[in-house]
């Protein structure tokens, strides 16, 4: 225990306050059992170490932050590390990596099932994570919150000192004008726009400042979830991840209009039902975004009808040519829609629809109406403006609205 809390302390020490999410002012740290999910890199870790700093001293031995991929638990379980915790008046509980971990959700029941009046426990792990496991079930106990990467307002704060608001979708779609007008009086958004949309994603870009780094640390990343997590936790076949990773740089090359599984498998030697079930994986672990023209009656092995990386960096990492500037509107359209709203693929009635209602069409500044003439709550998000002409929008104002 004692070894454990030596780390806990040079973890507390070490960690950076730079960057403090807005999104962890939103969670209940008081709630019994909270699970904290995303993708690898958007600062899950941290943030459970910064509220830690923000809210104990450093001497205060009522909490404690563990990594669930430690040498410790070579040799004892997460019952025993509760069981020794809870004697030294432990209190707080954090375990990071939780996915690491043999059989976690059944000892996470145990723990809370023992300690739910008298400790609090937050879990981290992969958003492929599943809080459904057996008969341990979590998902009745435990409050979940997902995390992604930053949005274009926090990156203009943490990168560009400046500090701006977070707007509803439809604040943004009925009264754009002020929402520019305020954006204006601190900043040129266009200004920044495209340094965000290349290497704005990530929280570690402020440790990272040469390109090719911050590109290969996405590279990593995806690797590491194709080679480690994928395996085990979805238990993929480990012969197919360089199958996977194939797939995912044709995706990442092309531009992405009617899916075409059958190529897909030609290019990736593997077979149509195994690459649909690959693709709802990569989907799920935050590598690709699938678009469907009905979300609610999709089948779980139905083709997808779009096909997008998840973020538009990671989209800039992974090509092997010159990225399509059309697709990296679309990928950042998506990507900042889908915190809190319902993307679907639009087919012939604009690119996409969000939340049933709103129709949008993604473009340049030359976009016309011609697509989308005459549907009601229908809008054009183009690149390339400043201003809002009707309802004709920047894209860059979707990056407000976390």
């Amino acid at each position: 225990m004692k070894n454990l809390i030596d780390k806990h302390v040079s973890f507390y020490k070490r960690t950076p306050m730079n960057i403090i999410r807005l999104c962890s002012k939103e969670i209940n740290w008081d709630t019994p059992l909270i699970a904290i999910q995303g993708p690898k890199g958007v600062g899950k870790s941290t943030m459970m170490r910064q509220y830690i700093r923000q809210h104990y001293a450093v001497s205060d031995r009522s909490v404690l932050y563990c990594s669930c991929d430690g040498a410790y638990f070579a040799s004892h379980t997460l019952l025993d590390l509760a069981e020794q915790f809870y004697k030294l008046g432990g209190k707080h509980l954090f375990l990071d990596e939780i996915h690491k971990y043999p059989n976690w959700s059944r000892e996470i029941k145990e723990i809370y099932d023992l300690y739910e009046s008298e400790m609090r426990i937050v879990i981290s792990g992969s958003s492929l994570l599943s809080l459904q496991q057996g008969d341990a079930d979590l998902s009745r106990r435990c409050v979940k919150h997902d995390i992604q990467g930053l949005s274009f307002r926090e990156f203009l704060y943490f990168f560009k000192g400046i500090d701006l608001p977070k707007y509803t979708l439809e604040q943004i779609f009925d009264n754009p004008w002020p929402i520019a007008e305020q954006v204006h009086e601190k900043c040129r958004p266009l200004q920044f726009f495209q340094e965000y949309l290349q290497y704005g994603y990530y929280p570690y870009h402020l440790q990272i400042k040469d390109a090719v780094d911050y590109y290969s640390t996405i590279e990593s990343t995806v690797s590491y979830i194709i080679d480690d997590e994928l395996p085990r936790i979805c238990k993929v076949d480990v012969s197919n991840t360089r199958k996977i990773k194939a797939l995912v740089n044709i995706l990442a090359v092309s531009v992405p209009y009617d899916v075409d599984i059958k190529r897909l498998s030609i290019q990736s030697a593997l077979q149509r039902a195994t690459i649909l079930e690959y693709l709802n994986d990569l989907d799920k672990a935050k590598i690709l975004q699938l678009l469907y023209s009905d979300y609610y009656n999709a089948k779980k092995m139905q083709k997808p009808d779009k096909i997008l990386m998840d973020n538009s960096n990671m989209l800039y990492a992974l090509a092997s040519q010159p990225v399509n500037i059309g697709t990296v509107r679309e990928t950042f359209a998506v990507n900042q829609l889908s915190q809190g709203h319902l993307v679907e693929y639009g087919k012939s009635k604009g690119d996409f629809l969000v939340d049933g209602k709103y129709t949008l069409e993604v473009g340049g500044a030359d976009k016309d109406y011609s697509q989308i003439a005459d549907i009601p709550n229908s809008y054009i998000l183009a690149d390339d403006m400043e201003y809002p002409y009707g309802h004709k929008l920047p894209l860059w104002m979707l990056g407000f609205l976390y």
